[in-house]
C-alpha cells in the first residue's frame, strides 16, 4: 500500500531565533537554555550551554520554543558534512542558526525528526558556502516526506530509537574498550613521564639491531592489489591502521628488500607529524614497505609492542617534541632515533601487558564489527522509513 506524502511545511511551523545583545547583563545568566549549533551533539535537547532570562525573550529577536519541537541547524560550519537534528524536552529558545519545527496534529515529532535526519544527503547538497555554510529553509519547506497515519508515524519512529539506541550502545562500548587499552599502560607500568616504579631508563640504540627508513618515489609503483605500503596516516596510537591503505606492485631490487617489514618491526614517523609509531602485526611479515616518511626499527631484548606504546605515550611524545623545539622538525635522524630514552621494565610484565592488551583488542574488534552491523541496520531501516516501505 502506498503512503500519502506530504511537504514538511504543510505539517510544522517553522520558528526562527535570535541572539540577546551581550552587552546587557540583563538578558543573561538566567535559567532558560540557549540553544546555539554547539548544543546539537545529542538527539534530546533539554540543557544548553548558555541561558538567558525571560527579559531577553521580552525584549531580544529570539523567542520561545515548546517541549517536543524538532530543532535543525540550518547555518554553521558543520554544515560541510552532518546535519544536526534534536528534539527538545523543555522550553527552550534558540540562536539565529537554528530553526524550530513545532509539528501540527498530523505529525509525530520523532517521526519528523527522524525523517529530517535521514534526508541529511538531501539537504547537505543545499548548502551554500557564503559568509557562513547555510541552505534556505524554504527548501526544507518544501522537503516531501511520507506520511503515514498518525499511529504508523509513532510505530516507526519508535523502530528508529530503538536502532539507534542499540547504535550508540554498541559506540559507546568501543569507546570504553579502547579508553581500557589507552588507560591499561599507566595501570601496569605507572605515570611514564614521572616513572614512580623507578624503572631504569636507556637509549632505544641498546635494543636496535636493524634501522632503515623506506622508499621515496614509489608513487609508480601502486596498484589496486599487492604488497601494502605504509605510511604516515596508517601509524595510529601505537598501533597500524589498514584502513585507507595503499599497495603496491613493488621491484625486486636490493631497496624493496630493505623496506620490506618483519613482524614486530616498531614503525616512527620522521617527517611532519614526528613520533607517530605502530608495531607491524603478523599479518603483513614480509608483505608490506614503508615509504620515506617512516623509520623502521628492528629490536631485542624489549617487547617491541610496548616500545611501540611507551614511544607513543606521554613520556615518548615529550621527547619527539623536544626534538620538535630544537629545529629537526623537518625529520629525524637515525642518531636521533638511536638517542631516544626508553624505561626498562622486566621482560616479564612487559609481556603481560602487551597479552593483556591484545585480549583487550580482540573484545574490541568483536564490539567494533557489531557496531558496524547496527549503523548498518540503523541506516537501512532509516532509508526504508524515508521511502515510505517501514
Amino acid at each position: 500500500m502506498s503512503v500519502a506524502m506530504a511537504a514538511l511545511g504543510d505539517v510544522v511551523e517553522v520558528r526562527g531565533g535570535g541572539t540577546p545583545s551581550k552587552a546587557n547583563p540583563a538578558f543573561w545568566n538566567g535559567h532558560i537554555p540557549w540553544v546555539s549549533p554547539k548544543d546539537m551533539k545529542r538527539w534530546e535537547i533539554s540543557d544548553a550551554e548558555d541561558k538567558i532570562t525571560s527579559d531577553a525573550i521580552e525584549n531580544s529577536a529570539t523567542n520561545l520554543i515548546p517541549p517536543n519541537s524538532v530543532l535543525v541547524v540550518n547555518r554553521s560550519g558543520i554544515l560541510k558534512h552532518t546535519l544536526p537534528v534534536g528534539i527538545t524536552r523543555r522550553e527552550v529558545a534558540i540562536n539565529q542558526d537554528l530553526k524550530a519545527l513545532i509539528c501540527n496534529g498530523r505529525a509525530y515529532p520523532e517521526y519528523i525528526a527522524h525523517m529530517i535526519k535521514a534526508a541529511e544527503p538531501i539537504v547537505l547538497k543545499w548548502v551554500r558556502a557564503t559568509t557562513a555554510d547555510n541552505f534556505s529553509i524554504e527548501n526544507l519547506r518544501s522537503l516531501e516526506i511520507p506520511l503515514p497515519p498518525f499511529r504508523e508515524q509513532r510505530r516507526i519512529a519508535a523502530i528508529l530509537d530503538k536502532a539507534d539506541a542499540l547504535r550508540s550502545k554498541r559506540k559507546y562500548a568501543v569507546e570504553l574498550l579502547e579508553n581500557l587499552k589507552q588507560s591499561l599502560f599507566v595501570e601496569i607500568f605507572g605515570d611514564p613521564i614521572n616513572n614512580p616504579k623507578g624503572w631504569r631508563e636507556r637509549s632505544l640504540a641498546d635494543f636496535e639491531t636493524f634501522l632503515t627508513s623506506g622508499s621515496r618515489g614509489w608513487a609508480k609503483y601502486y596498484s589496486q592489489s599487492g604488497k601494502a605500503f605504509i605510511r604516515i596516516q596508517n601509524l595510529q596510537q601505537g598501533e597500524l591502521s589498514t584502513n585507507e591503505v595503499q599497495y603496491v606492485d613493488p621491484p625486486d631490487s636490493a631497496e624493496a628488500r630493505r623496506t620490506t617489514v618483519q613482524s614486530g618491526d616498531v614503525l616512527i614517523s620522521i617527517t611532519a607529524d614526528l613520533g607517530r609509531t605502530a608495531i607491524v602485526p603478523d599479518s603483513l611479515d614480509h608483505r608490506a614497505h614503508i615509504n620515506q616518511h617512516i623509520a623502521l626499527v628492528r629490536t631485542k631484548g624489549i617487547n617491541p609492542a610496548y616500545l611501540s606504546m611507551y614511544l607513543a605515550s606521554p613520556a615518548g611524545k615529550l621527547q619527539f617534541d623536544a626534538l620538535n623545539r630544537q629545529g629537526v622538525k623537518a625529520g629525524l635522524n637515525f642518531d636521533n632515533i638511536r638517542s631516544l630514552k626508553i624505561l626498562e621494565p622486566p621482560l616479564s610484565i612487559q609481556n603481560k601487558y602487551v597479552s593483556l592488551r591484545t585480549k583487550i583488542g580482540k573484545i574490541a574488534e568483536v564490539h567494533a564489527r557489531e557496531a558496524r552491523a547496527a549503523h548498518l541496520l540503523f541506516s537501512s531501516l532509516q532509508h526504508r522509513a524515508f521511502s515510505g516501505q517501514l
